[in-house]
């Protein structure tokens, strides 16, 4: 077994994840489905999770576990095919959406968004670039829409009075508005509305074939029901830029596909290839984390806690100082890239290894802490480097 490898061993045995990835590293090969089993129904019962799907890849070969319900009513079964809503893992798709339109010579990440959007010309957005927009490094959003902002006309005037609170590049506050931007900016770069820029073109592109914004009535049945924290049945709210932000639902065989994809993008035909690599470029550094294209990346090993930090509730509200990289940095093989998402009732983490061709999705009908999300995937991919 080489150093690499060596180093992703580690990466369960730290912090207070360490006794249960040591027992699970120690066990042999026929008893680590029931210890993952087991591990994953601690998680459930912890957090109240009705149902969670679970898909590892390594060196290609996919795995799949699938816990629990995907609706208490009727009991029905969670499936590999069962589609969950993603949250902010959306924003992959939408950053590879944009990246995607660069490669294809329709727009540049050093454009405004004014270019695409001739409302917002002579506003103060129109000095923002979207490489800003993709890295939450434009100069201070919120993370969500206000209240109020119910209208096409409404977000326009909601982004024409937008100012900055910090100048753009120095600091980074995660925001729904801004990728809602990027993704509003790369539909017209498209000439094609969002969601069929999504569904109809970057999704099937990706080979990805249980991936909506928009879920056909001939899925809906496969559609599972999240849980908010006291159990009553919820779903997303298809509001403004719910679509570029936060609004993807699909299966586990179907996002195991898409981090397969981004593990060796060299598997996608031109310019898609491109546009996959792009996003896994660094533009900006926080403490440990490399802020890509949305996706967020650490140098190995990460500790847990590094982890935890990254993706925690500090880093996702509060506005935190950044260091921009210059030259950007090319895509890292040797990193662990991830990227949290939630809607209301429903909880998603994503992660790969590139060097180690390994990567894990893990999709729950709950919004589980991100702590338990990520101490569960070192978990997992410490078994499958095994």
């Amino acid at each position: 077994m080489g150093h690499t490898r060596r180093q992703i061993l580690q990466l369960a045995a730290l912090g207070a994840a360490a006794p249960a990835c040591q027992t699970f590293a120690a066990a042999p090969a026929a008893d680590r489905d029931a210890q993952l089993r087991a591990a994953a129904e601690q998680v459930m019962r912890a957090h109240g999770v009705a149902g969670m799907a679970i898909a590892v890849t390594h060196q290609g070969r996919h795995r799949f576990h699938n816990f629990g319900l995907a609706s208490k009513p009727g009991n029905a079964p969670v499936t590999s095919d069962t589609l969950f809503e993603i949250g902010s893992i959306s924003k992959t798709f939408t950053a590879t959406l944009a990246a995607l339109a660069e490669a294809s010579g329709r727009l540049s990440l050093a454009d405004s968004p004014a270019k695409f959007l001739p409302e917002l010309r002579g506003s103060p957005i129109a000095a923002v670039d979207l490489l800003g927009l993709a890295t939450h490094t434009a100069g201070g959003f919120a993370l969500q829409l206000p209240d109020g902002i119910d209208t096409p006309e409404q977000l326009t005037a909601y982004y024409r009075a937008w100012t900055p609170s910090y100048a753009p590049g120095t600091a980074r506050s995660y925001a729904n508005p801004s990728l809602g931007l990027l993704g509003m900016a790369a539909a017209k770069a498209w000439e094609m509305p969002f969601t069929d820029a999504m569904q109809k073109m970057l999704f099937p592109a990706l080979g990805l074939r249980d991936t909506y914004l928009d879920v056909p009535a001939s899925a809906m049945h496969r559609y599972a029901q999240g849980y908010d924290k006291a159990d009553a049945p919820v779903r997303v709210n298809p509001g403004l830029l719910a679509a570029e932000a936060y609004g993807v639902k699909t299966s586990a065989r179907d996002l195991i596909r898409f981090i397969d994809l981004n593990i060796d993008p060299s598997k996608a035909g031109e310019p898609l290839a491109q546009a996959l690599a792009a996003t896994r470029r660094g533009y900006f550094q926080l403490g440990a984390m490399t802020q890509d294209l949305v996706w967020e990346q650490y140098a190995l090993p990460p500790a847990l806690d590094i982890l935890l930090e990254g993706n925690s509730s500090r880093v996702a509200l509060e506005t935190l100082a950044v260091e921009r990289l210059v030259p950007a940095r090319a895509p890292q093989p040797g990193a662990w890239v991830n990227k949290t998402g939630a809607t209301n009732g429903f909880g998603a983490y994503v992660a790969f290894v590139p060097q180690q061709q390994m990567g894990v999705v893990i999709l729950a009908n709950k919004n589980l802490p991100a702590a338990a999300r990520v101490r569960l995937a070192l978990l997992l991919l410490q078994g499958e480097a095994r």
